[in-house]
């Protein structure tokens, strides 16, 4: 048989559906952990900083989600290179995944220069904003500090590309697991001033957190440069040589990514200034149901990255069989382990939220009383937050972000807010409504984002007459 044959078989062969199965949890397990860890670093951190009293731990969540907002816009052009260098590995283009890779590198430089007049003004920009002036200038302090982290933090990110396409993602959990290590330890030392430290406290914090992000990237490179496999890529041999096509394609397919990020990150937001409107209570019980929601949503939100890369390799090659059953074996994990989730938030609503509240406080039962039904809610809400988030990293494995954006905007803001709001306020239903509106935008993101990567995957294979 010649070569041209091989290919073919190659092309319209897929793979077992249990070798399908090994690969994605292969590749999803690790990168689940890894985001389970990343959100253990900054639990960790509201939790040592709350030590020092109620002013420094609002300046601490309100600098969080200003340096959080900045970096999850950047993140997506980060995101971008995961399809890029994918698709590249399938074909086996070395070059091309070395270009794909340096050219997210010089992206990720280019917006820390852009964005740092932001960091320069916090304190300006929270005060605009309507915060309180001694907690605007302590979180400004804080945020001009951990500025000096979101490099490293974003060319880990393009760095982890890499890996996972050559199948290596377990480096990205112990890494992140390490660094959760470490951070608890010189957060504790520095933030309270234990082990003979000085107490330096928010601006301990800071340090603390600027160090873990550059350790955690060295670290990254150590690695690849260790490894045979990966250190022939030369990624950093000739840096400053551009490809101007690969840096485009960069910020082509990075910008949708960082819109429709930041759509989803600002309407949660959203969520909770709507729920402030109508009461503490209302709010405290809103914030318990999101974080369990957020700490569900690491499992789907892992598994999408490995849709990804396991979509990305097969269309790299050309191989649609292939990538059917990877969308169908990614797809089926994400909705079996949704669905388990949602069982378990539906039967262990009240347990759930008792763990996040001191139950001796006075307003606790009051606050527990409304978090049932919120929580139970949320066990659909990620049912469908799941699927929304692989279908999205499915057709991101296709290179397709513009229209997925324009479908996140429409689903995210004129059906979820909207909902949100019409069942919260004008018929009265409070906040469970809210909830209520979210799961129906969120659906509504689902169904067509799952409709999107069907008519593009059919029309790819009629057009390649498979």
């Amino acid at each position: 048989m010649n070569t041209e044959s091989l290919n073919q078989v190659e092309r319209h062969t897929p793979g077992s559906w249990m070798h399908h199965i090994r690969a994605t949890l292969s590749l999803g397990i690790p990168l689940i952990g890894a985001q389970l860890a990343q959100l253990g670093i900054h639990t960790t951190d509201v939790l040592i900083v709350g030590q020092l009293g109620a002013v420094s731990l609002a300046a601490m969540v309100l600098a969080g989600q200003f340096f959080f907002t900045i970096f999850v816009f950047g993140s997506g052009f980060s995101i971008a290179v995961m399809p890029m260098v994918a698709q590249a590995y399938g074909r086996g283009e070395v070059v091309s995944v070395r270009r794909s890779i340096r050219m997210g590198m010089w992206v990720a430089i280019l917006y820390v220069l852009v964005t740092a007049p932001l960091f320069y003004f916090a304190e300006e920009i929270l005060l605009a904003l309507g915060q309180k002036p001694e907690v605007a200038a302590l979180a400004a302090s804080y945020i001009q500090i951990v500025q000096f982290g979101l490099l490293p933090a974003l060319l880990f990110a393009v760095l982890r590309a890499l890996v996972s396409a050559s199948g290596r993602a377990r480096i990205v959990l112990w890494i992140t697991v390490g660094i959760l290590v470490l951070n608890a330890i010189l957060a504790y030392a520095l933030v309270l001033g234990h082990f003979g430290f000085p107490k330096l406290g928010m601006m301990g914090a800071a340090l603390v957190a600027v160090l873990v992000q550059w350790v955690s990237f060295i670290a990254m490179v150590t690695y690849l440069q260790m490894q045979d496999e990966t250190r022939r890529y030369e990624l950093f041999v000739r840096f400053w040589r551009p490809d101007w096509q690969a840096f485009r394609e960069v910020v082509v397919l990075g910008l949708p990514i960082s819109v429709t990020v930041l759509a989803e990150v600002s309407l949660f937001s959203a969520a909770s200034l709507l729920m402030g409107r109508i009461g503490t209570i209302e709010l405290a019980a809103h914030g318990i149901a999101l974080q369990l929601a957020s700490i569900a949503f690491m499992i789907p939100l892992g598994l999408s990255q490995a849709a990804t890369v396991r979509v990305g390799l097969a269309h790299g090659r050309g191989n649609y069989p292939e990538l059917v059953r990877a969308a169908i074996t990614v797809t089926t994990i994400a909705c079996i382990l949704s669905l388990t989730g949602s069982i378990l938030f539906l039967l262990a609503s009240g347990p759930l939220s008792g763990a996040f509240l001191n139950e001796a406080t006075p307003s606790a039962p009051e606050v527990l009383a409304y978090a049932g039904p919120l929580v139970m809610v949320a066990g659909v809400f990620q049912l469908v937050d799941g699927l929304q988030a692989i279908a999205a990293g499915l057709l991101r494995g296709l290179k397709d972000a513009r229209v997925p954006m324009f479908i996140a905007l429409t689903a995210y803001w004129p059906i979820g807010f909207f909902v949100a709001w019409l069942m919260a306020f004008p018929l009265g239903v409070g906040g469970i409504g809210i909830w209520f509106g979210f799961s129906i935008g969120l659906a509504s993101a689902a169904v067509m984002l799952c409709l999107r990567f069907y008519l593009k995957v059919r029309q790819e294979m009629k057009t390649a007459r498979i």
